[in-house]
């Protein structure tokens, strides 16, 4: 029988082309601070897959300002897809640690390139809804678009902007990795402690009925009755993916230590109960954690530290399945 430790795989993705704040890719290291701080051996026990990353980019000039640097974008999309569908045909459980939030598009096109038969339920924890594109993107950061890549949402009736049709034709291409388009349907994507969006996206959701757990419910009814109320609203879905952005967290009550903080958001208990009940459904196949970034710790390493406890109570719970 295969050693249950040896299933899960820590997959570091230090990307963070894709966001507009410099300092996520240092978030894994953040974490493996953490861990020494905390006296544990979790990164001895479980060693990293490390990715190729390209944030050499940052030092040079953007060449599409409504989908910077999308070129690579797609590079890093394809690098993350190959590995996440392999670890997951060798029946093992992907970890992934990354710095910005874009190229979870590329994990989601990894769970399809390895299931294209299988019906994908998402779980986005997010302060953000992630659904913009090159026509909507106030900023053109591409951590804002990663579920639009996997719905194939240009989102274009509500669109703010034109694009060229040399964006346009880069976009199409990102939206295409892995040979399937869509990923995912809207009525199988739920966020979690959504609460900073910009119209186009409230016209998407809305029009698209996606589901949405405020933190509110959550700190009336218990992390555990919202992750039932998930796992219901899922359960035609064959596989489950959840992504994580610590920026669902509150700022004030966690740390900045975030690209994007929004206050009056989940407590760490809340998210990591959370996350521990979904991860008891064997659907589950997929954790990512996103957008650590230590550079704006208004608290030292907090962010990292909270979240690493999070990450090794999921772990523990994802060995116990067996």
């Amino acid at each position: 029988m295969r050693d249950q430790k040896s299933k899960i795989k820590i997959i570091e993705n230090k990307s963070e082309i894709g966001a507009g704040t410099r300092g996520s890719s240092l978030g894994i290291d953040a974490l493996k601070v953490a861990s020494l701080k905390s006296n544990s051996s979790y990164f001895f026990r479980y060693k990293s897959i490390v990715l190729e990353n390209y944030n050499h980019l940052l030092f040079e000039q953007v060449k599409f300002p409504k989908a910077k640097r999308i070129e690579k974008v797609i590079d890093v999309f394809n690098i993350v897809a190959n590995e996440v569908s392999s670890q997951l045909l060798k029946n093992n459980f992907p970890i992934i640690l990354s710095g910005d939030h874009s190229s979870a598009g590329g994990t989601i096109a990894g769970i399809k390139k390895a299931y294209p038969g299988k019906r994908l339920g998402v779980v986005w924890i997010d302060a953000h809804a992630d659904l913009h594109s090159p026509y909507t993107s106030p900023t053109g950061n591409l951590h804002g678009m990663s579920l639009a890549t996997a719905l194939n949402s240009n989102n274009e009736k509500h669109r703010v902007q034109e694009i060229d049709s040399a964006t346009n034709e880069l976009w199409d291409k990102l939206k295409s990795v892995g040979n399937i388009s869509p990923k995912i349907n809207a009525r199988d994507l739920v966020y979690v402690g959504l609460r900073s969006t910009e119209e186009p996206e409230d016209y998407f959701i809305s029009n698209n009925e996606i589901k949405n757990i405020n933190v509110e419910t959550i700190r009336r009814n218990g992390a555990e009755s919202a992750a039932n109320d998930i796992l219901d609203y899922l359960s035609k879905c064959d596989i489950i993916y959840i992504s994580f952005d610590v920026d669902s967290m509150d700022c004030d009550l966690i740390s900045y230590g975030t690209g994007t903080p929004v206050q009056n958001g989940l407590t760490d208990q809340e998210a990591s109960s959370l996350i521990n009940h979904l991860l008891i459904d064997k659907r589950t196949n997929c954790l990512e954690i996103v957008e650590i970034n230590p550079c704006l710790d208004n608290k030292q390493n907090k962010m990292a530290e909270t979240s690493f406890r999070i990450l090794e109570s999921a772990t523990s719970i994802i060995e116990k399945r067996g």
